[in-house]
Formats: C-alpha cells, structure tokens, sequence
C-alpha cells in the first residue's frame, strides 16, 4: 500500500462511509487517517467506526490514523414563536436571556457570557454570518443591536462573535465526556474545537493524559491572533477554514492559510488544511476546477495533510472524492513547480544535534544516489523533523510502537512501519534495509540512510547517521553504539 505522494488524505467518516467494505474501499483509493465527528452520532456509532478501522488495519497490514474531533462550545440563539424571522437592513433586534419564543424584534441568546464580554459595536454573525449585525447597547442579560445585513434567523442558529475574546472554556461538559471516551477507546489525535488561546490546549492535553496527541483547531481571529502561543502549545494544527471565513473577511483567509502552513512546517508539526474542500463533490461525482485549484494549492505550499469533510461523510460520491484528492496529489508532486516551491520555502533554525543529523540525511539523500532515507524513532520526533525536510526521496518511520505509526499516518511523506523493537543499531540498519526492499522503495543492490537516536528507547536522542547498502550481507558489522 505505498502511496505514490506526500501530502496525507483525511477522511471524514459519516452515515455514507459506516461499512467495513467502504472504509476499506476509502482507504484503498487514498485515505490514511479517518476522522470522527463526536458532533454527530453517538459512542456506539463512534465505537463501531473505530472497530471497522482497526479491522481494515488488521486486513491490510498497513496502519492507520484515527483522529476524534470534538465539538466544542455551540453558541446557539432559542426558538421563535413561528420557527423563523426575517430581518431587514436597519432595524433593531435585542439578544436577551428571556426564555419566551422570539419574535419579529428579539430572541433569546443562552449564553451570558456573551453580555459579560461584548462591547458597543461589536458584531454579532448568525446562520453562517449570513446575518449582521452591530451591537448598539448591552447589559448584563441582553444586547441590542443594528442590523447590518438582513436574512432569515430560525431556531437554534449558531451565533458567531468575532471581534470579542468569549470567556467561555474550549471543552464543554459534553466535550469532555467525549474526551474521555474516545481516549479510552485508542484514538490517535484529539482535534480541539472553538481554541482561542495556549491555556485550551494545556488544559486538554492534562485531561489527555498522553493518550492522544492534540490537533488544535484555528477557526477563531483569537486562535489567529495567538497562534504562536497556540502552536507551541500542540502537537498539530487544522486550518479550520470555513469558521475562519465566516468570522474574518473572506480575503483574508488564504494569506492566514499560507502563514499558518509555513510556521507549523517550521516548528515540524503536521498542518491539516480543512473544510469545503471538494464540496461540490457531495453531490457530483465531478468537482469544480476552483477546488481542485484550492486542493493543489495547499499542496503546493507544503501542507502535510488536506481533509474531506461531508464529501466522505454524508456525500454521494465518497470514494469518488478521496479518489480526486489522490489524483490531484499525485499531478502536482509530479510538478517540477512542486518541488522549486517547496524547496525554496524550506526554513526553520537549526539549533540542535537532532536537526544537523536530519538535515545532512536530505543532503546526502539528494547529492548522491540513495533510494529512501528511514527514520527510527520511537516517540515520531526524528520522523517529523525528517519530514520538515521535505527531501526529495522517500521516508520510511520506523517505530516499535503501534501508537507512533499511527500519530504519523498525518505527517507528509512519511511511510510508517511498525517494526520489532531493537537494542542495537546495527539491527535497525538491517530492518531499514528489509523494510525498504519489502514494501518497494529500494532493491539489494540500492543504498539507503538511516537516522536514529542511541541508545534507542530513549525519545529525543537522534544522534546517528549511516549510509548502508540494502543488500544485508554488505551491511558492516562496527557498531557504533
């Protein structure tokens, strides 16, 4: 199952995509982490999507990701008296905590915290941001406001405040119940919904307890605005694009997409670009050319993975669209343009012992004739500064731990195998050399490098570099460890 490209495909997985036979069909035609929407369905249906995954894993030998992507805070208005509204252009509207049905001119908003935190001229964005409007006056329990935008307001649309940092947690009751289930249950990435700050995370990765590595969501200008703070903070990011682009001028989106890309790039985190992807796609077997011009150029700018939302999950063509994202792929790393790009946006310091080694193994890979370059790494750190990288040959992460192989199923280029435990570097070598000729990258008579940390076991160590022959009777027997 080697993949012919870089970047990873995430799949949404939903009512269209619940069989074994069409999550082994998914994974087949490109996908490599599945996601669960913990905002849809309940634990039986996440329990039993998490059951056919690992079976498809177990059936092809190959592992898979799996990342839970919870909820978070919904800020939501009440009901109306008539199900719906419309308001136009210039009339007042009040935000108010009363639980009566709302009407023409106000409705209930259940969140107090939103009163507390708003100020004079704040916006106020609901169905989508299809509705504006300007807050005029506020107090404790209501806000009265302009309308800027007119539109149609029924039950229980969501409300959006961007220009206010809310003081409302990132994990709600039910986040945290969902938390603790998916975690229990052995998935590999916990994505974090509604972060506005470092503190988000920090109190997520202390309810995780290292079960799962953290994917923290950018959806919110305060994640933006943070977002240093925020990428320290994680273990990797998703470009929420479709919540960025309700809260922030529309323009503004692909210039933050591009700097976000860069900056996690630099920092060796994975980097998911996210939402409406192929979205015409969950109704056509054919996507517009605009998306797949937005699909290639995330790829272009070195983005390790690019997610499919309902396509897969509630669309009519789901294998159809990871199919498209697969091809799409495939034709741009084949672009000489491809790798002028992504060379040229290769940065990042190089302050350690750990990125002198990863960056000499690109080196030597593209200077003299070497098939692919394996990462031992038991924790997945020397596998993703390899893979910040970029190089031009294949990687293959070589981990003794199920758990890591999984984590990387997300990060760009990487191969992952899961392999035997070793003690000696020598071993490893050998490993790296079977492995390279077992799944198609190397024949015996190729060369390979391999970097690790001695002694092994110990995460954060890489220290070591070798070029060796695949052919193992050619191996040497000095051992520098």
């Amino acid at each position: 199952m080697r993949r012919l490209r870089n970047v990873k495909i995430v799949a949404t997985l939903g009512p269209a995509s619940s069989s074994y036979d069409m999550i082994r069909k998914l994974f087949e035609a490109g996908a490599d982490t599945f996601r669960l929407n913990t905002s849809h369905g309940d634990h039986d249906d996440i329990r039993a999507r998490h059951e056919i995954i690992r079976k498809v894993e177990q059936d092809t030998g190959r592992p898979i990701g799996i990342l839970a992507d919870l909820q978070g805070p919904k800020l939501r208005v009440g009901t109306f008296a008539n199900g719906a509204v419309d308001v136009e252009e210039g009339q007042n509207f009040r935000f108010d905590l009363s639980e009566a049905p709302g009407g023409p001119n106000r409705v209930q908003l259940p969140h107090r915290e939103i009163f507390e935190a708003v100020e004079k001229g704040a916006t106020l964005l609901v169905n989508d941001g299809k509705v504006r409007m300007k807050v005029a006056e506020h107090g404790p329990d209501f806000a009265d406001c302009t309308v800027l935008v007119g539109g149609t307001v029924s039950d229980r649309k969501g409300v959006n405040v961007p220009d206010v940092l809310l003081p409302l947690a990132a994990l709600s009751e039910k986040d945290r119940s969902d938390l603790e289930f998916v975690c229990e249950l052995g998935v590999d990435w916990l994505a974090l919904s509604f972060v506005q700050r470092a503190d988000d995370v920090h109190e997520a990765r202390e309810l995780a307890r290292g079960r799962a590595a953290l994917m923290t969501k950018v959806e919110k200008p305060a994640a933006v605005r943070n977002f240093n703070a925020i990428l320290e903070a994680s273990d990797g990011i998703m470009v929420a694009r479709g919540d960025l682009g309700v809260e922030l001028p529309v323009q503004n989106v692909p210039p933050i997409q591009k700097r976000l890309v860069r900056k996690c790039r630099m920092a060796a985190k994975p980097v998911i670009v996210a939402t409406q992807m192929l979205e015409s796609m969950i109704e056509s077997p054919m996507p517009t050319r605009a998306e797949v011009s937005d699909v290639a150029a995330a790829i272009y700018e070195g983005a390790d993975a690019v997610m499919l939302s309902a396509e897969s999950a509630v669309g009519s063509y789901p294998v159809e669209a990871v199919s498209t994202m697969n091809n799409v792929a495939i034709e741009v790393e084949s672009d000489p343009t491809y790798r002028d790009v992504v060379d040229a946006s290769r940065g990042g310091p190089k302050q350690s012992v750990a990125d002198g080694i990863v960056s000499a193994a690109r080196e030597i890979a593209e200077t003299a004739d070497i098939k692919v370059i394996c990462s031992y790494s038991e924790s997945g750190t020397t596998a993703l500064l390899v893979a910040r990288e970029r190089p031009h040959v294949p990687i293959i992460a070589m981990t003794s731990r199920i758990r890591t192989a999984r984590r990387l199923c997300l990060s760009w280029g990487l191969h992952c195998s899961h392999t035997s435990e070793v003690d000696r570097f020598k071993t490893a070598v050998i490993n790296s050399a079977r492995a390279s000729i077992a799944e198609g990258f190397a024949s015996p008579d190729d060369f390979l490098v391999v970097t690790a940390g001695v002694p092994f076991g110990k995460p954060g160590t890489t220290n070591i570099l070798r070029v060796s022959s695949c052919d193992e009777r050619k191996i040497i027997p000095a051992d520098p460890d």
